[in-house]
């Protein structure tokens, strides 16, 4: 870390690679020869390879649950048969289904990662409408599931059920609300209408599901990188198989890059050791997402789950305290909305944050004049981190907009950028299935070595299933199901499970 703390941004000094068909520019980060040689003896040290080749074999990379994470599969141009055989299984259905006309409705119900990667691809693929209206429910909170509910056909909706424990309690609470609003409406089987995913089927068709109806998961399929899986049902059917192959292909390339390509041109690796840097050696607690892409208004919450959920841990995988900060918080919305709402902060505050740029070299839409603003736009923020504003730069500029020296010289200190932040620039030459896949794959494999480097497990998630016991026992009480139980909770919650529950 040492090399890193030594060393500055150097906007001279031009770092662009390419990957998988996407362009990374790591010209805003850190970087020396000193620190390339320590970030290989880091890897080296942690048995970086090992590790990699072991994620890629489908061995049991997950050490708390003792399973794999081998989620590059599903993906694969040649799968295993179990793989094949339920992606051939899932188009049949889809064909059947289109070629039918049938649905013009789709909810889908569930949460984490059996929504975000879902919502994303459908609101970049079908911003400008389709055939089949889709709705999301994923919270508990029952306004979701009356809004995605309302107005629908119910003989003309299909619920998609995404639950790979099949005991998420919000899934399942809001998959029987749709089950019932079916059956209220007249629909004489509901189930008819209802495909599931999960990797428990026996749970599912005790709950009612046919198993005709029900698509496959694998306990090695982490809830994050379950977008790649029958999960996708949803998104073949609102925007067409040809996205989900398209997203699967880009993803597979990447792959590939990351398992091939030399240390010195490996995207991932490269942009893992500069984010480990600006956790570690420079400070920042925290990395901000600007997609200049409005098609992808929900790839900063689903870099959320996959960066927080994978790297938000304080053990090592001996059960070990760590003694360095470890992942980042992840935060961020689409440019040019963000510069309106919080590059303030970015550019001038105290902290700051490193920023990934994403942006496309080409748009989809048909108004040039639009995107070469955004592309503008785009830039010169970055470039505005990169290079800053001295105070003399800001004194000369108050004083040539025609300003008295004495107040020249004070609004000047309050113009004044630091300049050095750092930052990526991630450019796709367009938005397409196969770049969309391509990029999030690297972002996965940056977690997958960053979680490597600081010696941790990225694909456990122990916290939020705590919250999860705690949550079922206090529903316990406030229905009444059991006594309320004040010496067990702290104060507060005592306080208002008392209230809340009469």
């Amino acid at each position: 870390m040492e090399a890193g703390r030594a060393t500055a941004v150097d906007p001279t000094a031009l770092r662009v690679l390419d990957a998988a068909g996407l362009w990374l520019d790591l010209t805003g980060q850190v970087a020396s020869p000193q620190l390339s040689e320590a970030g290989k003896a880091l890897l080296t040290a942690r048995q970086f390879n090992l590790y990699r080749d072991g994620l890629f074999a489908g061995h049991s990379v997950n050490n708390t649950e003792e399973r794999a994470a081998w989620h590059t599969m599903l993906r694969a141009p040649a799968p295993v048969e179990a793989v094949a055989a339920e992606r051939q299984r899932m188009n049949e259905f889809i064909r059947k289904a289109d070629s039918e006309r049938r649905w013009r409705n789709i909810v889908h119900i569930g949460i984490g990662g059996s929504d975000w990667g879902v919502r994303l691809t459908v609101g970049a693929f079908g911003y400008a409408g389709m055939w089949r209206q889709v709705r999301f429910a994923a919270s508990i909170d029952g306004h979701a599931i009356e809004g995605a509910l309302a107005g629908l056909n119910p003989h003309d909706t299909l619920i998609v059920l995404a639950s790979k424990s099949f005991t998420t309690a919000e899934t399942l609470q809001n998959g029987r609300r749709a089950i019932e609003w079916q059956r209220n409406a007249g629909v004489e089987d509901p189930y008819e209408n209802l495909m599931v995913v999960t990797a428990c089927p026996d749970l599912a068709k005790a709950w009612g599901a046919r198993d005709s109806q029900i698509f496959r998961l694998w306990d090695w399929v982490g809830g994050r990188f379950s977008l790649w899986s029958s999960v996708g049902l949803t998104t073949a059917l609102a925007v067409g198989s040809d996205v989900v192959a398209g997203m699967h292909a880009g993803a597979a390339a990447m792959d590939m890059h990351f398992a091939s390509a030399p240390f010195e041109k490996n995207a991932p690796i490269q942009m893992a050791l500069a984010g480990i840097v600006n956790r570690n050696a420079l400070g920042y607690a925290s990395l901000n997402i600007a997609p200049y892409d409005f098609r992808l208004a929900n790839l900063v919450p689903y870099l959320q789950q996959l960066e927080m959920e994978s790297l938000g841990k304080s053990v090592d995988l001996d059960g070990d305290p760590i003694h360095v900060a470890t992942g980042p918080a992840v935060w961020g919305m689409p440019g040019t909305d963000a510069q309106h709402t919080f590059f303030q902060w970015l550019h001038q505050s105290s902290d700051g944050a490193p920023v990934d740029f994403i942006v496309c070299q080409e748009a989809g839409h048909h108004w040039p004049e639009h995107h070469r603003s955004l592309l503008a736009n785009c830039l010169a923020q970055r470039e505005a981190l990169l290079q800053g504003k001295s105070y003399e730069e800001a004194l000369k500029e108050c004083l040539a907009s025609g300003l008295p020296q004495e107040k020249a010289e004070w609004l000047a200190k309050h113009r004044v950028h630091p300049g050095g932040r750092p930052s990526n620039l991630i450019v796709l030459p367009k938005l397409t299935p196969y770049t969309l896949g391509a990029l999030l794959a690297l972002y996965e494999h940056k977690v997958f070595v960053q979680g490597v480097v600081w010696g941790i497990n990225p694909f456990d998630q122990w916290g939020v299933e705590y919250g999860k016991v705690l949550a079922q026992g206090i529903t316990e009480e406030l229905s009444g199901a059991k006594p309320k139980d004040a010496a067990g909770h702290d104060a507060s919650t005592a306080y208002w499970v008392q209230r809340f529950g009469g």
